[in-house]
């Protein structure tokens, strides 16, 4: 089997987690690493032989696939200019900060006859694909009440994730593209959404504290809560309450539970290297034609255009309809 020739675009902190995902992925092959920062370019090829460098696309030799691993005002450009080279892309979450940009990307693989997929990890755990197994099995019912937490203790100071003009917010996009993307692949499409910005802690100029609500075309009520400036103490990330059980996909392990049996234990939580090596297995798979993305086009679209409806919510300070 000939491996598929890898670049990784952006050698930031994030870039180190897929370095060592890669380890576990023989079919992708690292041959290139492009950053504008030297010393953090040579940082992340330290220890792969023949892995070549460069500031730029410019310079980049041929390939087949990439990461781009960049900040997301940069996602769009960088992307389209790898798929018009006939290279196949994964994309870091959010896959762009607006919808406008998010539909040229994805225009702009359907043109050049690449895939474009958004990279989104919590996807990938197998906990998460259990729970939507005992979901369609019917082991809690009808979800009535849907719960999802992503809040830790981060300063975000100095980080470029709190710069409006290069991440396109706050907490809301950074880590709501996450919740939202969760959200849909357990309950369908999301049909209206309210969101509100909580009390600023740190000293940012986005939010670093929110709530969405939010309901589904199913009838399911949700709520999520994020924060990068206070804990909720919870062993579950996600909790889905049925009109016949219950079911928690938590940290460490998840459980579920029917109001006629005691709580099952299910999976082994979460795993940050496991879910990077999914996603990069996907990947080559779905660039070989042998599986399908887990995330798919549809799924990658609708998660920029909830969040930019989130962001609507909140400057307007009421509900509002989620497009189909």
């Amino acid at each position: 089997m000939t491996r598929l020739r890898l670049a990784i675009i952006g050698c930031g902190a994030i870039a180190t987690a897929y370095r060592s995902a890669l380890e576990r992925v023989p079919e992708l092959r690292l041959v290139a690493v492009a950053d504008p920062d030297r010393h953090a370019r040579d940082r992340l090829a330290d220890g792969a032989p023949g892995v070549h460098t460069t500031a730029s696309l410019a310079e980049l030799p041929d390939v087949d696939a990439a990461l781009v691993l960049t900040p997301p005002n940069t996602h769009a450009e960088l992307s389209i200019a790898l798929l018009r080279r006939g290279v196949h892309v994964l994309c870091e979450k959010p896959l762009a900060p607006d919808v406008t940009a998010a539909q040229r990307m994805l225009a702009a693989a359907r043109a050049a006859g690449r895939r474009l997929m958004m990279g989104s990890k919590f996807r990938y755990t197998p906990d998460v694909a259990q729970a939507k197994k005992l979901l369609d099995a019917g082991a809690c019912g009808d979800v009535v009440i849907y719960e999802n937490v992503f809040c830790s203790h981060v300063d975000m100071r100095e980080r470029w994730n709190a710069r409006a003009e290069v991440s396109g917010g706050g907490v809301l996009i950074d880590n709501g593209c996450h919740s939202v993307d969760l959200a849909r692949f357990l309950l369908g499409p999301l049909a209206r959404v309210q969101v509100q910005f909580g009390r600023r802690v740190q000293p940012l100029e986005v939010e670093d504290t929110a709530r969405m609500l939010f309901q589904s075309h199913s009838q399911a009520l949700g709520s999520i809560d994020l924060s990068w400036s206070v804990h909720k103490e919870t062993d579950a990330y996600v909790r889905l309450i049925g009109t016949d059980g219950t079911i928690e996909i938590g940290w460490r392990h998840s459980r579920y539970k029917t109001r006629q049996t005691d709580w099952r234990t299910f999976g082994s939580g979460y795993d940050k290297l496991g879910a990077f090596t999914a996603q990069l297995d996907n990947f080559a798979a779905v660039v070989r034609g042998e599986q399908s993305p887990v995330i798919d086009d549809t799924d990658a679209l609708a998660s920029v255009v909830v969040i930019d409806r989130a962001y609507r919510s909140a400057q307007d300070a009421r509900w509002l309809e989620i497009p189909s």
